[in-house]
């Protein structure tokens, strides 16, 4: 029988988890995480929701009760439980998050990595670190808002066959530019509006969306500003043979790509779109996209 390990602190949490995220992934390895946090000296209680509305609920009742809630499922999960806890005590609420799910996008641009066992040990012995997070129109994000090929893009990554994993977002990408049609954008920052032709506007919180693709690669949560990146008038082919370059995140290098930095920006675009962020609906267009600097504790490594 394992003796429980020493932490800095003894902590209380309140474990939400998504019984389908990952594909199922979270009750397969509930065992292994509770255990582990047995091990840690974490009081840990579970509750098991495929609802984000009853995630947000129980992520309000937890910090009412002086409990950690903690996120174990995909990053729709994950920004339902920051957002929330931002709404309570804005700037001092403290979570936390385990990876479950197909993307893990926070988890992986954070550091917190991709095995919710060995991150339990941040539950016990990580940093409390203020992040920023996002807002479109009034809905709360943690990594990313996007729109125009992105909204079609994720809306067929939400339709596809679960077996396909991880590989639902290049399903979703490689779907949507079958039927896609160019649109304009208009984008309003401090520094002026600019309107063009184009594919996306995508609005970083964090560096990273749909499971490694690093859209925003210099993205920090650091430092009060999104990093609104525009992919400009291009053809087909010429966006698919750019498209794997995301992953590196050497996709900037392009001039059809373009960033800039802002702590607010409103777009609007020639046909309506459906705004995602964190793999969900949050708005449509016309919509304003602000940073919420140091909105919200999570426990992360100490390097991150």
């Amino acid at each position: 029988m394992s003796r429980p390990l020493r932490s800095s602190c003894v902590r209380q949490v309140l474990l939400i988890a998504s019984p389908v995220s990952g594909g199922g992934r979270v009750p397969r390895l509930l065992p292994a995480v509770t255990g582990r946090l047995r091990d840690l000296g974490v009081d840990c209680r579970v509750v098991l929701t495929d609802d984000l509305e009853h995630a947000r609920d129980l992520t309000r009742e937890a910090l009412g009760g002086e409990q950690i809630p903690v996120a174990f499922g995909g990053d729709g999960l994950a920004g339902a439980v920051a957002g929330a806890a931002y709404a309570v005590t804005p700037g001092a609420a403290l979570i936390g998050v385990l990876p479950g799910g197909s993307g893990n996008d926070f988890c992986r641009h954070s550091g917190i990595g991709g095995d919710p066992v060995a991150a339990c040990d941040l539950l016990a012995l990580g940093q409390a670190a203020p992040i920023d997070l996002g807002e479109a129109n009034t809905r709360i994000f943690l990594g990313i808002a996007s729109l125009g090929f992105d909204s079609e893009a994720n809306a067929a990554a939400n339709r596809a066959p679960r077996f396909l994993g991880r590989g639902i977002y290049v399903y979703g990408a490689l779907s949507a530019l079958l039927g896609w049609h160019q649109a304009a954008f208009t984008i309003e920052t401090s520094d002026g509006s600019e309107q063009f032709p184009g594919w996306s506007v995508i609005c970083a919180n964090t560096s990273v969306y749909g499971a490694g693709m690093f859209i925003a690669p210099e993205a920090r949560t650091d430092d009060g500003l999104l990093d609104v990146v525009t992919i400009r008038d291009t053809g087909r082919l010429h966006f698919l043979r750019a498209f794997p370059k995301v992953f590196r995140g050497t996709h900037l290098r392009d001039p059809a790509v373009q960033l800039t930095r802002a702590a607010e920006v409103r777009v609007s675009s020639s046909r309506e779109f459906v705004v995602y962020a964190d793999g969900e609906e949050v708005a449509r267009t016309p919509v304003t996209v602000r940073a919420l600097p140091a909105a919200v504790k999570v426990l992360l490594p100490a390097s991150a």
